[in-house]
């Protein structure tokens, strides 16, 4: 199959390369431009760990072909920092509330959690729960992940936590 110029707008910057159109948005980040930030799982979109913003949408890159991105803006988990290289609130949270054990999800987890708090700022538990159901986590049991978005949100919101 005759390879396509892709070009894409991938955490904050201009990339471009040649791909076949029905390369997996997955394999064309990783391998032709090596952001290695959005893990492959499972291959079958079941777990998550894939998941990049593609046009303000989370979207699991492993059932993206690349044609489908072209043009389009992706953000993955090495665009979530601000700016000037510090952890953005999802990022520091993940930490501060031990949101990550094997941490092979959390990549795919924060980057939905990203989006999810971008269309909804002052989630509850059920909304989280429910946002972020199409990641998988094997290892924690979700409610330090549920508590670490929560207090992301707190936090964006100016919320003050309480002391723990």
């Amino acid at each position: 199959m005759a390879k396509m110029h892709i070009k894409l707008r991938l955490n904050g910057r201009d990339v471009e390369g040649l791909a076949e159109p029905r390369m997996l948005l997955i394999h064309f980040l990783r391998e032709q431009l090596g952001v290695t930030g959005p893990h492959i799982g499972c291959d079958t979109s079941h777990c998550g760990a894939c998941t990049v913003d593609l046009n303000e949408r989370s979207v699991k890159s492993c059932t993206v072909f690349v044609a489908q991105a072209n043009g389009g803006t992706v953000t993955t988990i090495e665009g979530i920092a601000n700016a000037d290289g510090t952890l953005h609130a999802l990022q520091d949270a993940f930490k501060e509330h031990h949101g990550l054990q094997c941490g092979f999800c959390t990549p795919g987890m924060i980057t939905r959690a990203w989006r999810l708090l971008k269309e909804n700022p002052d989630p509850d538990e059920a909304a989280i729960r429910l946002g972020i159901s199409g990641n998988l986590c094997r290892c924690t049991g979700y409610q330090n992940i549920v508590r670490a978005i929560r207090a992301a949100a707190d936090r964006l919101n100016g919320v003050k936590e309480a002391a723990q």
